[in-house]
């Protein structure tokens, strides 16, 4: 345990809040890019002349969010492998990591090509398309399919530049690709009339623009830190077998934890819409906010990630303790922050993002819970960030299973208080997700430490 004293002094190193927000600050910018260009798309193709248009993207957007928010664990692990490299000063591990992951994501990227026709029936089956809907989504589809490859590559490459402390980097990509991506909307479709086209073509070039930025970007933190001195990376060494094997393993389990996330959004999307069409869009506005929330957090996971890797690396505790405090600091002050913002503005927001009487009543009502949804999800946030710097991912599995189970158990318990069963289930969810964490966490420390060794 740490005494006051202790704590006061690392949590006033102005050095250690710099590390931070260098880190934060770009991540919590590129994080925001994603929503923005959710509402150009939507005001895009919402002024075309029929309906079925936005529904099609909308369906066509929501299969493709499924997949790559899925396959976001090789963000993950490429950031923590990388940031434990960088802190060993190990030049070669640094390249092998970044192509092996590389390869992985290019098989996955053929895999997923070749069962896309499955996958669009299987999505347009459960989504239940109308009949006018279901073509348009399928052409979309088909088009940003060609894009796998490149987002896939990119989540590598965005990850190791992270995991290098350029954090920077991954700002710059991910401006380009949505940057572009907004302006090549608005010339496809508003000019050029292509309309669901033009928006899947739109999303796919710019997502080979960004996949470029990338590889160039890589090229150049290969330079600044003179790994192109290390020896080169053979064939023999990139498909090791027990080495691919280790970074499945690390890859699955962040999948499985992944997978488990994107399950309890949506079992909350699909159980607010039998409470009516009005407590759906409702709990929709509320949980955007919920979702820009997760978006800010996530600079602080991100730094976390980063930082925690790289102590472990050089097996500084002092630094690795530092660390901790002052991600896990910036993370407490920004869940007050928001549940202030929640709290003095919460009607406000509600009415920015829905006219409609009906929606905004049934939204004021369960606002109570979006304002105390900061302080209990920032625990789950920043703990993510540390275990998956140290690369101990299992836990984070674990505990999501853990946190389902309660999820699914306060839901069972609470059903008959309706949307607020349905809330505080929710809720319990994520406060489960950072309480197993946290145990784990004092768990860890108490008997080997995160820094063996």
């Amino acid at each position: 345990m740490l005494n006051f004293s202790l704590w006061r002094q690392r949590v006033s190193d102005r050095a250690a809040h710099h590390r931070v927000w260098v880190l934060a600050f770009p991540m919590i910018l590129s994080s925001l890019t994603v929503p923005l260009l959710g509402i150009v798309d939507t005001a895009v193709v919402g002024h075309l002349a029929s309906a079925h248009y936005m529904g099609a993207v909308a369906i066509g957007s929501l299969i493709f969010n499924f997949l790559f928010w899925g396959f976001g664990f090789l963000r993950m692990s490429a950031t923590g492998l990388t940031a434990q490299a960088f802190g060993q000063n190990d030049e070669h591990a640094i390249r092998t990591i970044l192509w092996r992951s590389l390869l992985l994501a290019a098989i996955l990227a053929f895999i997923l090509l070749l069962l896309s026709p499955i996958l669009l029936s299987i999505a347009l089956h459960w989504l239940q398309a109308s009949a006018q809907v279901e073509p348009l989504a399928a052409e979309y589809f088909h088009i940003r399919a060609w894009a796998v490859p490149a987002i896939l590559m990119r989540f590598v490459i965005m990850g190791w530049l992270l995991g290098l402390h350029n954090a920077r980097g991954t700002l710059w990509i991910l401006l380009l690709v949505n940057g572009l991506n907004a302006l090549l909307d608005i010339i496809f479709v508003v000019y050029w009339h292509y309309d669901v086209v033009g928006v899947a073509w739109a999303s796919t070039i710019a997502d080979y623009a960004g996949l470029l930025l990338a590889f160039y970007l890589a090229r150049k933190q290969l330079q600044l830190y003179k790994i192109n001195n290390a020896p080169k990376v053979s064939w023999i060494t990139l498909f090791n077998g027990r080495e691919i094997w280790q970074l499945w393993k690390l890859n699955q389990d962040i999948f499985i934890r992944t997978l488990l996330v994107i399950s309890a959004f949506s079992f909350f999307t699909a159980q607010s819409a039998t409470f009516g069409d009005t407590t759906l869009a409702a709990n929709t506005v509320l949980l955007n906010l919920v979702l820009l929330l997760a978006f800010a957090l996530d600079g602080f996971a991100h730094a976390a990630e980063a930082l925690i890797g790289r102590a472990i690396g050089r097996k500084d505790r002092l630094q690795f303790k530092t660390d901790v405090w002052i991600t896990g600091l910036w993370s407490v002050v920004s869940g007050v922050l928001f549940t202030l913002l929640f709290c003095l503005s919460g009607h406000t927001l509600i009415r920015w993002m829905t006219s409609i009487t009906a929606v905004q009543q049934v939204a004021d009502e369960y606002l109570i819970w979006l304002i105390i949804s900061p302080l209990i999800s920032i625990w789950a946030f920043w703990l993510d960030g540390i275990f998956i710097g140290a690369t101990r991912v299992v836990i984070l599995r674990n505990s999501m299973i853990v946190a389902i189970v309660i999820y699914s158990s306060v839901w069972y318990l609470t059903t008959a208080w309706a949307n607020h069963g349905l809330w505080l289930a929710l809720l319990s969810f994520l406060g489960a997700r950072g309480l197993v964490l946290a145990l784990s966490y004092h768990w860890i420390e108490r008997r080997e430490g995160f820094i063996v060794g």
